[in-house]
């Protein structure tokens, strides 16, 4: 009888071994399983960050020669780090980021149309010639001036001119006498209140820039139509200049007696005007304005459409990369440049007035 329940307790002890055995087995599989299926979604998840990044070797940007170019290009170094910065926030990692100038207005546009350059700083002129190729996607901001008559003589009155605390999206074109003999005489008619007649504009000499400018040639072209009937193609006198900075030494030299530039660029040319160019009396002494051309739409950054890394996902981090990069201390002093302060979005049916004045331009050529 002992024997037997011996037997019995041994078997039962047995059973229980057995099933803790099982148990335990399961349990360790359970775990094993549980533990690869984090991993796996663990490695879903790297491969996930991975994917959600896009590898570009390089980014191109081209600047028009608005300012000297080793001006541009030195101002215009720290915009590598805080685009390629901004970029990685928006999924892109940027290998190189290349700035350059081209030789002229013409020169950025064209590139853009082929592909060889991504992004563009080019005015809203060049713009639309170039705009089978270029798209653009921001407008500049940029401060308002003390000065927005259209009456030159108003300019004159109210020197020097300073910025304002109103951002604006336009700006105007001025044409400006120098401390020439002739540009002397043209200015003392408009401060006398006198009207000036083409004969009075054809015997000068004059700097423009290239036909693509906006505030170099186009705008003031379209001034001496309305008051003329005439173009800079008819002055007898004049010659074509790559840069402001190079028209500014021309009439301090009084190699020139008018040149054509935007609103602001006595400001940005003042000091250079005494200390590069020699001149003993202050550029707000020594020039005056004769004419004032309305208001042109501001420049903008456009990109290719052509590029082989350009697609709707980068266009739109490019676009949000320079409006956040505008919004920094060191993002405004790198685009200050070309005097932009800020930027906003931009359509291409905006600069359907520009379109306008390209075409009458042409024709009038």
């Amino acid at each position: 009888m002992k024997k037997l329940w011996l037997l019995l307790v041994m078997a039962s002890l047995a059973v229980m071994l057995i099933a803790c055995g099982v148990s335990e087995e399961g349990n360790a599989d359970n775990s094993t399983e549980g533990e690869a299926e984090a991993n796996d979604k663990e490695n879903e998840a790297s491969a996930s960050e991975e994917e959600s990044t896009t590898a570009i070797d390089e980014l191109s940007i081209s600047f028009v020669p608005s300012r000297e170019p080793e001006e541009i290009i030195t101002a215009t170094e720290p915009l590598k780090d805080l685009l390629k910065e901004e970029m990685t926030n928006l999924g892109y990692d940027i290998g190189n980021v290349d700035i350059s100038v081209g030789t002229s207005y013409e020169a950025v546009g064209e590139a853009l149309s082929a592909g060889t350059t991504d992004i563009g700083f080019i005015p809203g002129g060049t713009y639309v010639l170039y705009d089978d190729g270029a798209e653009v996607l921001l407008t500049s901001t940029r401060a308002g001036l003390t000065n927005d008559s259209d009456n030159a003589k108003d300019w004159n009155d109210n020197k020097p001119t300073e910025a304002s605390d109103e951002q604006v999206t336009y700006y105007r074109a001025l044409m400006i006498a120098g401390p020439s003999e002739k540009g002397q005489e043209l200015a003392e008619k408009v401060n006398s209140g006198e009207e000036l007649t083409f004969e009075d504009m054809d015997s000068a000499s004059w700097a423009v820039m290239s036909t693509s400018s906006p505030a170099g040639y186009i705008y003031p072209a379209l001034w001496l139509k309305d008051h003329f009937d005439k173009t800079l193609m008819d002055l007898s006198n004049k010659v074509s200049v790559d840069s402001y900075g190079s028209a500014f030494a021309r009439l301090a030299a009084e190699q020139i007696d008018v040149m054509v530039t935007y609103a602001d660029a006595r400001r940005d040319n003042a000091d250079a005007w005494q200390a590069e160019n020699n001149r003993e009396g202050t550029i707000w002494d020594e020039t005056n304005v004769i004419g004032v051309t309305s208001g042109i739409y501001n420049d903008t950054i456009s990109v290719s459409k052509n590029a082989d890394i350009m697609d709707e996902d980068l266009k739109a981090a490019i676009q949000q990369a320079f409006l956040n990069i505008a919004e920094t201390e060191e993002g405004k002093e790198v685009i200050s440049i070309y005097n932009h302060e800020g930027y906003q979005k931009a359509t291409d049916a905006e600069y359907d007035k520009e379109r306008e004045a390209q075409e009458m331009v042409q024709s009038l050529n």
